[in-house]
């Protein structure tokens, strides 16, 4: 409806509309379009009068409605000074245009949502020039100067990137990165530092350390003793056609005569095989010179082997209790194995063996007993002082598992309990058995009662055969001793047992001179005999 007031509005153009140059008026349902004849011909470019099709999701908007010609509200402003001149920063888009994009697939417009009420027609301003309108963007297509005001007006958002939220993002994501950054530099830095604390510096690390020796040692050192004793120490493989059995043995002399314990030959029987290693690692073939089973040794010889080492003999006299030793040997077959103690006691009346069930496997030894670790393999090892002198022969260990006494040749391990063979009966053995090939054990010519159980060695009172319990003529027979009477010492040194008694007497050689004490009907005699001579087995 017009109420005769013309309303003062600038050029607002609206998708579909002719170009702000062209006069327009608005007007009810049916006006038809009024062009003064003085108005400039349309621009180039202006847009079609038919309405544009919607875009696709778009509900179809009703066609806006032409205004009325009238006179401008404003005289021309020959500067052009926006609103009323030339478009500035903020003046109303071009008309639209219709661009045909990239293979030529034509872009709907933007429907115009429908007005509430069609505006009173108004004049068109004028303007002294008119400028072409180049071709809108595609951000003209979503312009809408009727709807959502107080939006801009020529952008549809901001730049990708320049959102307040994106620069909160990037801002978050530089600050998270840059916090990640400073953790790992102080992790990586707190971990160079106590690099450096631990090992003063990030140079390569060298440890001090002392310098080469010439390796000697003090001759009386374990080490020296070791060193000076190790090239004349053997072991020995033995087998035969039921057993094998490993041992240790030592060199006597150049011609390649080693001692050895008996039980360590004794696998071998009549055929079997003996190989001696030496300390070098070089091997040879031996073969058995002589055995004794009373004293448990033997001596075998290596032929053919030159630059041979013996070892020297000392003299097992003159020991005493707390003297430092060292034994070598192969326990368990494990070559040059050396260790040390003490001597922990000497004149240990032991006896060994009696597998055989008849007593003629037993050894009696007067022996050396010692703490150095002897274990199996051990066996005819040497026993040396602090001269690398031998002082015995490694001969038998008390097993703690056993129960039964000493042990020659068992499985058991060491506990500190080692015997030797005193080297000084050692030595006259070995002497006989490379001169005869066999020993002699020394004898007083009596048979004892091995049941006796009271303090002393009881002579019984039947011999071998039921014969008599002295032997005519020998050695007891010719001191006067008679059946029935009980020894209780020899040399000097108690005896409490028979065992105890062939142990003292074979500490000793064949003619020596003994004094004995006995008892007789509760009284004491004392008696002096030569010791006789029997072959040993």
């Amino acid at each position: 409806m017009d109420d005769g007031r013309q309303a003062k509005w600038w050029s607002r153009p609206a998708t579909g509309r002719p170009g702000r140059d062209e006069p327009e008026s608005r007007g009810g349902e049916g006006d038809a379009p009024s062009v003064r004849p003085d108005s400039p011909a349309p621009t180039r470019g202006a847009a079609p009068t038919d309405s544009p099709a919607p875009l696709a999701g778009q509900e179809p908007r009703e066609p806006v409605p032409s205004r009325p010609a009238g006179p401008p509200l404003h005289e021309p402003d020959v500067y052009s000074t926006p609103p009323y001149g030339g478009p500035g920063p903020w003046a109303p888009a071009p008309p639209v245009q219709r661009p045909t994009p990239a293979h030529g697939i034509p872009v709907p417009p933007q429907a115009v949502p429908p007005q509430a009420a069609p505006l009173p027609p108004q004049p068109s301003p004028v303007h002294p020039q008119t400028t072409p309108v180049p071709s809108s963007s595609s951000q003209w297509l979503q312009y809408d100067p009727w709807g959502a005001p107080g939006q801009p007006l020529t952008q549809v958002g901001p730049p990708a990137g320049t959102e307040p939220g994106s620069r909160k993002n990037r801002r978050g994501g530089a600050f998270a990165g840059m916090l990640l950054l400073a953790l790992v530099a102080s992790g990586i830095g707190g971990g160079v530092g106590a690099y450096v604390e631990r090992t003063g510096g990030l140079t390569t690390v060298e440890l001090p350390q002392a310098s080469h020796d010439n390796g000697d040692r003090a001759p009386e050192s374990v080490a020296g003793i070791a060193a000076s004793a190790l090239p004349s120490v053997v072991t020995l493989h033995v087998s035969g056609t039921a057993e094998s059995g490993t041992g240790t043995g030592f060199v006597l002399d150049a011609r390649g005569h080693i001692l050895t314990n008996n039980h360590v030959v004794a696998p071998a029987g009549t055929s079997g095989d003996i190989t001696v290693t030496f300390s070098s690692g070089e091997t040879a073939a031996a073969e058995l010179v002589g055995k004794d089973s009373g004293y448990d040794l033997a001596v075998v010889r290596v032929k053919g082997v030159s630059g041979l080492k013996p070892l020297p003999l000392g003299n097992s006299d003159n020991v005493r209790v707390g003297d430092p030793v060292v034994a070598i040997g192969a326990p368990f077959d494990l070559s040059n194995t050396v260790t040390s103690g003490i001597i922990s006691a000497k004149q240990r009346p032991i006896t060994a063996g009696g597998e055989k069930g008849d007593g003629s496997d037993i050894s009696y030894v007067d022996a050396l007993q010692t703490d150095a670790p002897i274990n199996p393999g051990n066996s005819g090892g040497p026993l040396v002082d602090t001269q690398a002198h031998v002082i015995g022969i490694n001969s038998a260990i008390r097993a703690a598992d056993s129960g039964k006494g000493t042990e020659r040749g068992g499985q058991s391990g060491s506990i500190g309990l080692g015997f030797a063979i005193p080297i000084n009966q050692g030595k006259r053995v070995a002497e006989e058995l490379i001169n005869t090939g066999k020993a002699t054990h020394p004898v007083i010519g009596v048979t004892l009662d091995m049941k006796f159980t009271g303090d002393g060695a009881k002579v019984g009172e039947k011999g071998p055969e039921d014969g008599p319990a002295v032997t005519k003529g020998g050695p007891a027979a010719k001191a006067g001793i008679r059946s029935g009477d009980v020894i209780t010492e020899v040399q000097g040194q108690r005896v409490h047992s028979g065992e105890e008694l062939i142990v003292k007497i074979r500490a000793h050689r064949p003619g020596d001179r003994l004094e004995l004490r006995l008892t007789r009907g509760g009284e004491e005699r004392s008696v002096t005999l030569t010791l006789g001579s029997a072959s040993g087995t």
